[in-house]
């Protein structure tokens, strides 16, 4: 005699089974969120209705970071080089890392190009971009 299996209807075709086999295997590791070379983010609004963007820039000075708006887009780009080559040491490890981030990021609203600050204080840089006061709806009257 046959058995009985109860079908779940939000299991197409074995999907969750074969997911659930991948995910449970021994040293699977969730890709990394974001790629090598890009920059993590933190976007949100201020009380006056300014967009701020924080940044994690550890170990770039000011000098290596360039900021710019340009038709609503924000572009953060930092590079730092490798300062002096070490011909007396041997390295057993060498992991401390010389390179660039960058991260172009569209912003909400209607940003006023002229009404951005940058500030980079303890390796966090922090954008702030104020809303264009040009552009605002207006109230129509309705006759």
């Amino acid at each position: 005699m046959g058995q009985i299996r109860l079908r779940d209807p939000f299991d197409f075709g074995g999907m969750r089974n074969l997911l659930r086999s991948f995910f449970e295997e021994p040293g699977f590791q969730l890709a990394p969120l974001i790629e090598e070379g890009a920059l993590a983010v933190d976007i949100s609004e201020g009380k006056e209705g300014e967009t701020i963007v924080r940044a994690s820039l550890p170990g770039f000075k000011k000098e290596d970071v360039k900021v710019s708006v340009h038709q609503g887009v924000l572009d953060i780009r930092a590079e730092s080089k490798e300062e002096h080559e070490t011909k007396d040491e041997k390295f057993y490890r060498k992991e401390r890392r010389w390179g660039a981030v960058s991260r172009r990021i569209a912003l909400p609203g209607n940003p006023a190009e002229d009404g951005v600050s940058a500030e980079l204080k303890d390796g966090v840089l922090t954008v702030k971009v104020q809303p264009s006061k040009a552009n605002q709806p207006r109230q129509i009257a309705v006759r």
